[in-house]
């Protein structure tokens, strides 16, 4: 396995088609919840210059306006340019209704253990869930770098510091590793979008990018660029208005970003617009606090967790531990702790984590936010699977 070697992972700001698109579904996903925390739906979403594509399969079960919800979460990602705008942008639904299914009305906090056992899943799905200690919130350090810079992004265009931003962005971070640990940083990208009226000139917005995006993202940082970095700000040129106007998203397109920017492995299958009745997604959730509690119970410096499902079963047909060289034990005894101590199934996994009250219960809605800047190892939400409340049973 390798030992030196530098890695890239990259992150878009909440502008970007692609995360416009996921939050869009999962602002639908909150609203079903939110009216009937037993709702099913799976929605995905299409952007494109001046139009929305929503297509939906729901019980019905709850009233909600698409449209309007679309448009709200347009609005609140910031999308004021004439060629895609929250109120003049048309929006097409496809819905269709899903036959009823009882056998998910199951009511998971007051299941006995017997009871769990019985919901089975409804889809086969193979997720991943990983931990490292390159960051507080055991996180790799690209991806956390880069989600930060993208945050940064975003803030200083709420704030109107940099008035001439537009809602999308990208960035990318490098780190070079000496014996699997975090040793300089090698590369920092940050493609920001401009208006044109207001646009500045490249060198302008080298000077501003590096002032009021880079430097604050680093200040706090032990690892910053130093003279060698490379640092590209635009380096293909000005990127005028982005957006849906210059290049269309669609639901489920940024998997790598949502988890751990291919570090590690992730599922193929989309995390948002999804109820919590899907494995695919909820047990991605599941993987990740198995793996962080190893890692957080310093048994190994690095730890992917595979879960594997198959329809008709409640439990997982495989879990697989991988620690890539760095555990205290035997990747095969974590295994069997895990099996012994943690509830992979479905029914066990959404009464754990409260899943499907989440959105009720926070305010602005609750998997709207996990939409952009990655479903784990946030820092800024509570999230029931970044606890680490596990350490003692290791």
């Amino acid at each position: 396995m390798k030992k030196d070697f530098m890695f890239t992972s990259e992150s878009v700001t909440e502008g970007h088609p692609d995360k416009l698109c996921d939050q869009i579904s999962d602002a639908i996903v909150d609203r079903f919840l939110q009216q009937d925390p037993y709702s099913r739906v799976i929605t995905e979403c299409a952007v494109s210059t001046g139009i929305v594509f929503i297509a939906a399969r729901f019980e019905p079960n709850a009233n909600v306006d698409f449209t309007n919800v679309a448009r709200q979460v347009i609005d609140r990602v910031g999308y004021e340019q004439k060629e895609f705008n929250g109120k003049t942008c048309s929006i097409l639904t496809s819905l269709r209704e899903l036959p009823p299914d009882r056998y998910h009305l199951f009511n998971e906090t007051s299941l006995s253990d017997e009871e769990i056992e019985q919901i089975t899943v409804n889809n086969q799905a193979t997720v991943f869930g990983f931990a490292c200690n390159q960051t507080y919130t055991l996180m790799p350090l690209p991806i956390w770098l880069a989600h930060k810079l993208a945050r940064q992004i975003s803030e200083v265009r709420r704030k109107k510091i940099l008035t001439y931003l537009t809602p999308d962005g990208k960035t990318q971070v490098g780190v070079e590793y000496k014996n699997r640990r975090p040793y300089r940083i090698h590369s920092i990208t940050v493609i920001a979008s401009q208006n044109k009226p207001s646009k500045p000139d490249l060198q302008q917005l080298h000077g501003d990018i590096r002032e009021t995006v880079i430097a604050p993202v680093f200040e706090d940082e032990d690892i910053k660029p130093d003279e060698q970095t490379r640092i590209f700000i635009n380096p293909d040129g000005p990127f005028i208005k982005g957006g849906p106007a210059a290049h269309s998203g669609l639901t489920g397109r940024k998997n790598a970003i949502d988890t751990y920017g291919e570090y590690s492995k992730h599922s193929g299958s989309a995390l948002s617009g999804k109820d919590p009745i899907r494995i695919d997604r909820v047990g991605a959730y599941a993987a990740r606090y198995a793996a962080k509690n190893v890692v957080a119970a310093k048994l190994a410096d690095e730890c992917e967790v595979q879960l594997s499902y198959s329809i008709g079963l409640a439990r997982p047909v495989s879990v697989q531990v991988e620690t890539f060289g760095t555990g205290k034990i035997s990747d095969e005894e974590i295994t069997t702790l895990l099996e012994k101590h943690f509830d992979f199934r479905l029914a066990g996994i959404i009464k754990q984590f409260n899943l499907r009250h989440l959105p009720s219960l926070t305010k602005g809605g609750f998997y709207r936010k996990l939409a952009a800047y990655g479903h784990v190892g946030r820092a800024d939400m509570e999230l029931p699977w970044e606890q680490i409340d596990k350490i003692s049973v290791f």
